[in-house]
């Protein structure tokens, strides 16, 4: 259990917590949770929140309920995340890893830039942009080969954006602001669905001879500062099988 201040409601930080663990590989598919008694002594709440924990975790898809045995822990690979989820991660933490992901393959390049990206940028096709790209992984294989593309008058204020190294510390957003005093102030986000091309394919280290049948998420978002500068456009390939999630409150 952590220690930490959290205002959620209690059964929402004990789904967390196991969330954490599951998503982790801390907790093994087929593991058990502690029953409703045993979480509510452990956390110190009633059986009722005890229970809307595991309920909440049963609505995500992470365990399941076996009569007469227990909570068990699934095995399925956790969904992959908006270019926006990760900027929010960096700016808590400094890095947009999620739960038991690592990242690698970090490639960076001044190129020129395709139409689809010159277009998001709002720059003219060609013009040479940095070019970013790694590759997010959990126990499960790849969760999603990410882009980002940064107009290359960036890379002279902030050299190490063109670097083959992951940044550490601070998101290449951050970095950005922090060099030109200008805070990113919104993001416009897609998500849709599109077969593997060939050059998809190498991406997500498949047989480009060979893409799968089914479509895979693609999801990309824009960043715009303070004085309505385009200033990077993320683009996620997400991995065969990978979903996309998100939750929100309802208003009563």
């Amino acid at each position: 259990m952590s220690d930490q201040a959290d205002n959620r409601a209690p059964y929402a930080q004990i789904a967390a917590h196991y969330t954490e663990l599951i998503t982790s590989g801390e907790l093994q598919p087929g593991s058990l949770l502690p029953s409703i008694k045993n979480l509510a002594q452990e956390w110190k709440v009633s059986t009722a929140t005890a229970e809307k924990a595991l309920r909440k975790l049963r609505t995500e898809g992470l365990v399941r309920g076996i009569h007469g045995i227990g909570t068990e822990v699934l095995d399925r690979p956790a969904p992959m995340s908006s270019g926006s989820q990760r900027q929010d991660r960096g700016r808590r933490s400094g890095s947009s890893w999620g739960s038991g992901e690592r990242s690698d393959s970090h490639q960076a390049a001044v190129v020129p830039a395709p139409a689809d990206v010159a277009r998001a940028l709002d720059i003219e096709p060609g013009s040479d942009v940095i070019r970013r790209r790694r590759v997010y992984r959990d126990r499960h294989g790849i969760v999603a080969h990410s882009t980002s593309w940064i107009p290359s008058w960036y890379g002279k204020l902030i050299p190490e954006l063109a670097k083959n190294e992951r940044l550490t510390g601070s998101t290449s957003l951050q970095l950005i602001a922090q060099a030109t005093g200008r805070p990113v102030t919104h993001r416009i986000d897609t998500a849709s669905a599109r077969l593997l091309t060939p050059e998809d394919a190498q991406l997500l280290e498949l047989d480009p001879a060979k893409p799968p049948a089914e479509p895979v998420v693609v999801m990309t978002a824009k960043f715009v500062d303070s004085e309505s500068n385009i200033v990077e456009y993320g683009v996620d390939l997400g991995g065969p099988g990978r979903t996309w999630r998100t939750e929100s409150d309802v208003a009563q």
